[in-house]
C-alpha cells in the first residue's frame, strides 16, 4: 500500500519531483514501517507499482 503525498517540488532545472511514501512491511517481524522517497513524477507510476 502507498500513497503520492500531494507536494510537488520544484528545482531550477525545470524538472518536476514527488514525494512518495510507501508502507514496508518487515518479513522478521511482521511490522510495517514507512519509507519516503522524492523521484520525478514520470517515475511515480513505476515507482508505485513495484512490491
Amino acid at each position: 500500500m502507498a500513497k503520492k503525498v500531494v507536494a510537488t517540488l520544484r528545482t531550477s532545472s525545470g524538472k518536476d519531483y514527488a514525494k512518495v511514501i510507501r508502507m514496508v512491511r518487515s518479513e522478521k517481524t511482521g511490522a510495517y514501517s514507512f519509507k519516503e522517497t522524492i523521484i520525478p513524477n514520470d517515475q511515480v507510476k513505476d515507482f508505485l507499482s513495484k512490491k
